[in-house]
């Protein structure tokens, strides 16, 4: 007994970490937690892919002829390509990733912020098999984004099958942001590109 507690005395910084490192293993509340400081600095996010001067966007940004539909709760059927006119935001997510989990919060606070505006659509695509547990998790958190799933096939243009994966799609339909992996959504740096692109 005395032994044990003189080791533990001499590598108690070893047992701590041990000890965090196991519950980042078997948490993904503990995962999302930690990538979430990480996203937080800013150093993952990408940028909107401004506006060409000079060429015609065509050539910088061909038009994107696949499209794909997905579905609400209530059976609502939402076609992309019917969404022209208005900037789309597109989050391809999943309940048990804990990289999605992380930037979920920010994803939140950027639909309380510009959910008013009629020109910018927010489709947050849950992939889960089980769509129960996507349901239970925007609830437990009390997430209000809109709660849709696919109907049907998504083109890789849109998911190549990395989650999270971001796409924002400008008011002719081009993909003027795709991002695989989490990312901050509510800095004011990204407000501001979201602020450029509604005014196109």
């Amino acid at each position: 007994m005395e032994k044990s507690k003189m080791w533990l005395k001499k590598n108690w910084s070893t047992v701590l970490f041990v000890g965090i490192f196991i519950l980042l293993l078997v948490s993904p509340d503990a995962k999302a937690w930690l990538m979430r400081q990480i996203i937080s600095t800013g150093l993952l996010n990408s940028k909107i892919e401004k506006k060409s001067v000079g060429k015609p966007l065509e050539e910088m940004n061909p038009s994107i002829s696949e499209s794909f539909t997905v579905k609400d709760e209530n059976g609502k059927i939402i076609n992309v390509s019917g969404l022209k006119g208005k900037v789309v935001f597109i989050n391809f997510w999943a309940s048990w990733c804990p990289p999605c989990r992380a930037e979920f919060p920010s994803i939140q606070k950027f639909f309380e912020k510009y959910r008013s505006r009629d020109e910018l659509v927010f489709l947050t695509v849950n992939l889960d098999e089980d769509l129960d547990a996507g349901k239970m998790y925007l609830e437990k958190e009390k997430f209000t984004v809109p709660f849709l799933f696919p109907n049907g096939n998504i083109p890789k243009v849109y998911f190549n099958g990395s989650l999270p994966t971001t796409v924002i799609l400008d008011k002719t339909g081009k993909i003027r942001l795709h991002h695989a992996g989490m990312a901050d959504y509510s800095k004011d740096s990204f407000y501001e590109e979201i602020d450029k692109l509604l005014k196109e």
